[in-house]
């Protein structure tokens, strides 16, 4: 006789979540005609549909389409292989757990007996293979692998048997592994210093000579003003140009005094002098230069 009940709230919110499809398109869509068939009880059909989907193409929706088909065995009396689907989920996934708000009693059940009877095996599995890879010196793998089982046996449907012998043996063995293979795992690999670019080096903005790049300007016209009066002692000054780009000369001071008077004619001739700029790179750059004056003694 097939077994019929009313869809539960719990599998039309999973149906809710589903992407809603035009009807045209909905053949081409295996999970939504299993849901049709399903809401309209024909469960055979529903599981001729869900027989045929390929598990690599259930991603994100194989714990959903696997509940659907313990369903629609449960509703059409194969519970052996009901129960043998919800261990699958389960053996996939160990911490899936369907919400059990408004869903029939018999999938409750179904689920807590499973995960009760599948769970230790599981932990026992994952045990192992966490074991294998400290002694593989894998301490990093280990300690992920034990900090599972350590999660798994802290699962509420584990609650009385984790406290009891094999599992609270077990449970010890594990914190213990997974406290070694924490303290194994090298730290991890800090990323390399930035690598540091040495800025270029600033350009002077007015240059002297002193710099190893630097063509000194060329005298075009560079007239020493005649001193007006009696040198009774040779003395020698020293006049500080800035010759600018073009060659001429932007400002004029005394380094070095003559003759106070001597001097004011000095920097009014230094104004008019004319050069080939400084270049640096063959680009003309600013300059400053220093010319000596010498006034000899009268005969």
């Amino acid at each position: 006789m097939t077994v019929r009940f009313k869809t539960p709230l719990f599998i039309s919110a999973l149906i809710a979540a589903w992407p809603v499809m035009p009807a045209s398109a909905q053949t081409q869509n295996p999970l939504v005609a299993a849901r049709e068939l399903y809401s309209a009880a024909a469960y055979e059909d529903a599981l001729t549909i869900l027989d045929t989907l390929p598990a690599e193409g259930l991603a994100g929706e194989r714990e959903a389409a696997g509940l659907y088909r313990a369903l629609c065995l449960f509703a059409v009396g194969r519970s052996a292989e009901a129960n043998g689907v919800i261990d699958g989920i389960i053996q996939d996934n160990p911490a899936y757990r369907p919400s059990a708000e408004d869903m029939p009693p018999r999938i409750q059940v179904a689920f807590t007996n499973a995960r009760r009877r599948l769970l230790p095996i599981i932990v026992q599995q994952k045990y192992n293979e966490g074991k294998s890879a400290y002694e593989r010196q894998e301490y990093a793998v280990a300690a992920g692998v034990f900090k599972q089982v350590l999660d798994q046996l802290s699962d509420a449907d584990l609650s009385a048997a984790a406290n009891q012998p094999p599992l609270a043996d077990l449970r010890t063995l594990a914190l213990g592994f997974y406290t070694l293979s924490e303290k194994a795992t090298p730290p991890p690999t800090p990323p390399p210093p930035p690598v540091a670019t040495l800025a270029p080096p600033r350009r002077p903005s007015i240059y002297t000579g002193d710099e190893p790049d630097v063509v000194p300007p060329v005298v075009v016209r560079q007239q020493i003003p005649n001193f007006i009066g009696t040198v009774t002692a040779s003395r020698a000054g020293v006049v500080e140009i800035i010759i600018n780009e073009k060659g001429t000369v932007d400002a004029a001071r005394i380094r070095t005094s003559l003759d106070p008077s001597y001097d004011e004619r000095v920097i009014s001739a230094a104004k008019g002098w004319v050069y080939k700029p400084a270049t640096v790179d063959g680009v003309p750059v600013k300059f400053l230069r220093r010319v000596r004056v010498v006034l000899n003694k009268s005969s």
